[in-house]
């Protein structure tokens, strides 16, 4: 008879709504290359016109329920942090978040053999895993994962202690760059048992490049979510000095968030929105052919950016790119990544750098084809599924124990 797969059960807050769905889906891309082996559970929050059961793409998916369906609000268009930010009476969703998820959580693992839990976000959902370890019933190993923003938009001696505590708890715990693992050896989260291990990127099938595709002469491209962090404003200032070098520069923005009215506006007091194109947010399989056609891909990344796995799907295509000297950036880039990366707070140097890019482009092209090469060798999900897929073999082999 058949060996049963062993069951993985994702918990997260960011996750496709439905099939395309424009939402981050990197959660649920590492989720669906380990079906092959294991059955994957992922609960993750409802959200308005999402289903509460449902297959997708071989993944199990529950979404439970945590508000009324209209004041399930909480996690798109923009993420908790900037959400919580933009609307503060959503801090009265939160406990509702965390207490569904765990209660759900709780009863999968009362009626489901799970062999392990792999918790996305060190806080709430790997404080949720370490918390259901005290609860009656099976324990149950998990691998907790900093992303980013549990590191670092989340401060305080009460928020190092829970960290702390969960990564304790913990049978492995990871951080998707060198930059977020240091941070926590600095917040006293036992960051020295947290191994780097990123989310990946289909540099194989999606994100490749098309030699019968012409690159625009002078085409920039920002994709990502329009929040705090990310520098479309600040990329917005740098534009009246990027037309005046090169008039037929234009910009194409990718992306939905909180700041998005607030950025067409900018645009149109900066006089430079007919220069600027916002597209909103798009499905992933729209985006290859912009990063194509991109002569430079701009991310003027603030310090606090997690990754940027957008700086590894536009080099995947072959496309240019200039980001923000977040210190994530040099796990993409290399030990060459000031070449690439300019302070984003200072205006001039951000317009500077792109108006010498644009006017010597193919030196930037033969970077991008370099630099392709190394990210495929870090970042192909491919890669990066069988590195997670091996550490959650060895947590279910090992129990509770930490694997060394």
């Amino acid at each position: 008879m058949p060996v049963a797969r062993p069951t993985v059960l994702v918990l997260a807050s960011t996750y496709p709504r439905w099939a395309g769905d424009p939402e981050p889906g990197f959660v649920h891309e590492l989720a669906r290359r380990l079906t092959g082996r294991f059955r994957v559970l992922a609960l993750v929050p409802h959200a308005p016109g999402a289903k509460k059961r449902e297959v997708l793409d071989g993944v199990e998916v529950v979404r439970y329920r945590y508000a009324p369906e209209a004041w399930e609000t909480l996690v798109n268009s923009g993420g908790i942090v900037s959400n919580l930010r933009r609307a503060r009476w959503k801090l009265l969703l939160v406990p509702g978040f965390v207490l569904a998820q765990a209660w759900t959580a709780w009863h999968l693992l009362r009626r489901e053999r799970i062999d392990v839990i792999h918790a996305h976000w060190l806080i709430p959902q790997g404080l949720i895993a370490a918390l259901l370890q005290s609860l009656p019933g099976r324990k149950v190993p998990f691998v907790a994962t900093a992303h980013g923003s549990d590191v670092q938009a989340l401060r305080g001696s009460t928020m190092d202690a829970a960290r702390k505590f969960v990564v304790r708890r913990s049978a492995a715990a990871t951080a998707v760059s060198a930059m977020l693992r240091d941070q926590l050896v600095a917040g006293s989260a036992q960051g020295e048992r947290t191994r780097i291990l990123p989310m990946g990127v289909d540099l194989e099938h999606r994100f490749v490049p098309d030699t019968v595709v012409t690159r625009s002469g002078a085409q920039l491209l920002f994709v990502g979510r329009l929040v705090e962090g990310k520098g479309v404003d600040r990329l917005l200032d740098a534009m009246p000095a990027v037309l005046h070098r090169v008039p037929d520069a234009r910009l194409t923005i990718v992306g939905d968030g909180p700041l998005s009215i607030a950025l067409h506006a900018q645009a149109q007091r900066l006089g430079i929105f007919d220069a600027v194109t916002f597209r909103g947010a798009l499905a992933q399989s729209e985006l290859p052919d912009l990063y194509r056609r991109a002569s430079l891909f701009v991310a003027p990344f603030g310090w606090r950016e997690g990754l940027g796995l957008v700086l590894v799907e536009a080099l995947g295509c072959g496309c240019p790119v200039l980001a923000g000297d977040a210190p994530a950036v040099a796990d993409i880039l290399g030990e060459n990544w000031r070449q690439h990366t300019v302070d984003a707070s200072d205006t001039g140097a951000l317009s500077s750098r792109i108006i010498d890019t644009l006017l010597a482009l193919e030196p930037a092209r033969k970077q991008a084809e370099h630099l392709r090469t190394r990210v495929m060798a870090r970042f192909d999900w491919q890669v990066v599924a069988d590195r997670h897929a091996q550490l959650l073999g060895e947590c279910i082999a090992g129990g509770a124990r930490a694997p060394r």
